[in-house]
């Protein structure tokens, strides 16, 4: 019997332009190619010459016609043509033709209309054909290659978005999506491909238009279709790798809109989806499980509902386990491996910024692996720090930080401290001490064991916060005259203007990592007189007041949440002790 997986296993049609994709599957060989540059070849070739004394043991000299009669030899014919057969050669030539007519057809909406009428009648053919002859394949075949191959056609729409309106409006929109349940999972791939290229974020298209696309697709339960399709395709298989691919592709696509993000989660089983793909053991990591988890990421980064439902789902753990083994070794450089452990690091980040997610980390034991990573690890060594920086940031949940000092992070935080770190590194470190002294009870052991470590060895940790202070302050010092210069000369209007622009110069000077080490040193002086003495000799205790000063005056005075609200009074009342 035909093998109808072969059959649809072709080049796309030409004309069928492709967008250039963000990520892109490994190239297979193109036969079209080679077909192309054997002919080119041909074209060009010259007789060869010899001048060299001939050699009287040397074979006789092939036929002149040796090249041009393959019928002689169908083997020579085949390696030295080209790779293709004749009645390959043939298709070539008439597809090349057809390549031609499509680009010099006009792409309008009467052509449109046209494509959509034939589209309407190859779908019921082929649906009538398959329920006549359901047990007998080889009698609805050629319908179903037909379908396949006008699918491919509508990939075209991705230059001429101004017809997605249109298109949506004739119905050949839903008509391509409903394909998704087609019965040949070849049919589903091609249309999942199409649907890709018109979602391409490269696609010229205005707002309205995008949404005409989008909006008629999701009318049309695209979403759980897509689904639907994963659970359905096999990622052993090339062809239906391919489809997965893609599928995941369309949901990036989508997930641009933050609206759309949160609703493919809330209606959809996709989280569960990637959850369990991410999951599977592979050596070596695939491309669809690094895709997989960078979907996952990005799902993740767009909404707090996503992220709830993450943690519902036991994500936390999930991810905590896939990351154990990078503890003490790397994933391979540049490779899909390495994107993958990014992009998990990435969503048990974006998680462990919601309270429920803080619990879940402490729980799953996710303070431990990180100081783990900090003590032993090396490409996860920054990631972990990041993690737990993002972890313990709170104005009221003091169980990561309590569970970071029982584990013996101190140590390990601190020693981190005191040797030469990457800026990044030391904004962290910064701002877990800052969570540290804000969050511990006060007259608790964890607080008490966390102001001796900043008080041992003659202050040691507190000369070493006023040197780092000390070189962001020569930074912004430079930045803040440039500023100056700026200033003069302009209205209070082009002032006004310019403020938004000035604050984020002076945040990447660092601004804002002297908050930081002004609000620790504002903790020290209220906590240890002999840590005040010791800050006071080396800073004017005025400069941290005026740091705090700033960070209550950018906070404003409107629309501020209870959280904001407690910063605001925390930061009024060191003032009045520094």
């Amino acid at each position: 019997m035909t093998d109808l997986d072969a059959l649809f296993k072709k080049p796309a049609l030409p004309g069928a332009s492709a967008s250039s994709r963000k990520r892109k599957l490994a190239p297979g060989a193109d036969a079209l190619a080679a077909y192309k540059s054997a002919r080119l070849e041909e074209s060009t070739s010259r007789e060869p010459t010899v001048e060299d004394e001939e050699d009287d043991s040397a074979p006789p000299n092939l036929p002149s016609d040796f090249f041009d009669a393959p019928e002689e030899d169908a083997e020579g014919g085949r390696f030295f043509g080209g790779g293709v057969t004749d009645k390959q050669a043939e298709i070539f030539d008439y597809m090349e033709e057809a390549e031609k007519e499509v680009k010099q057809e006009k792409i309008d909406t009467s052509w449109l209309r046209k494509k959509a009428i034939g589209f309407e009648k190859l779908i019921n053919k082929n649906a009538e054909q398959r329920g006549k002859w359901e047990d007998e394949p080889h009698k609805f075949m050629q319908s179903e290659e037909d379908l396949d191959t006008e699918i491919k056609t509508f990939s075209i729409l991705s230059e001429h978005p101004e017809l997605f309106e249109e298109f949506r409006k004739l119905g050949s929109l839903g008509s391509l999506v409903k394909l998704l349940a087609h019965e040949n999972t070849d049919i589903a791939v091609d249309v999942v491909e199409v649907i890709s290229e018109l979602t391409d974020d490269e696609v010229e298209a205005e707002q309205d238009q995008w949404n005409a696309l989008v909006d008629g697709m999701v009318e049309e339960d695209l979403l759980d279709m897509l689904v639907q399709n994963l659970d359905r395709l096999n990622d052993g298989s090339e062809s239906d790798r391919s489809g997965v691919y893609h599928t995941l592709s369309v949901f990036e696509n989508l997930a641009s809109q933050p609206t759309l993000a949160e609703t493919m989660v809330k209606e959809t089983k996709i989280m569960e989806w990637l959850l369990k793909r991410i999951q599977v053991r592979e050596s070596p990591l695939s491309q669809n499980k690094q895709y997989a988890a960078e979907i996952l990421a990005i799902l993740l980064q767009s909404s707090k509902a996503n992220r709830i439902k993450f943690i519902e789902l036991d994500g936390v753990d999930i991810c905590l386990q896939l990351l154990a083994p990078y503890r003490k070794r790397d994933p391979v450089k540049g490779g899909d491996e390495e994107e993958f452990v990014e992009n998990v690091f990435d969503s048990i980040m974006c998680v462990v910024d919601e309270p429920e997610g803080k619990q879940k980390f402490v729980e799953a034991e996710g303070v431990q692996l990180a100081l783990i990573m900090l003590r032993e690890g090396k490409m996860s060594k920054p990631r972990a720090l990041r993690v737990l920086d993002h972890a313990i940031s709170s104005v009221q949940d003091v169980s990561v930080a309590i569970k970071v000092v029982e584990e013996a992070g101190l140590k390990t935080l601190f020693g981190m401290f005191m040797k030469k770190q990457e800026p990044r590194n030391i904004e962290h470190l910064l701002g877990i001490f800052t969570y540290l002294l804000r969050l511990l009870p006060q007259g608790s052991a964890p607080r008490i064991r966390t102001l001796a470590k900043f008080v041992e060895n003659d202050y040691a940790k507190i000369i070493r916060v006023l040197e780092i202070r000390k070189g962001y302050s020569t930074k912004l010092g430079k930045v803040e005259a440039e500023i100056e210069d700026q200033r003069k000369g302009l209205d209070q209007d082009e002032i006004e203007e310019m403020a938004e622009e000035w604050l984020s110069k002076r945040l990447d000077a660092g601004l804002f990592a002297i908050q930081m080490t002004d609000l620790i040193l504002a903790w020290l002086c209220t906590e240890d007189q002999g840590a005040k003495k010791k800050i006071a000799a080396s800073l004017d205790t005025d400069q941290i007041r005026k740091t705090l000063q700033e960070s209550i005056t950018l906070m404003g005075d409107e629309d501020l949440d209870a959280d904001q609200e407690l910063t605001k009074d925390m930061l009024t009342a060191l003032i009045t002790y520094v």
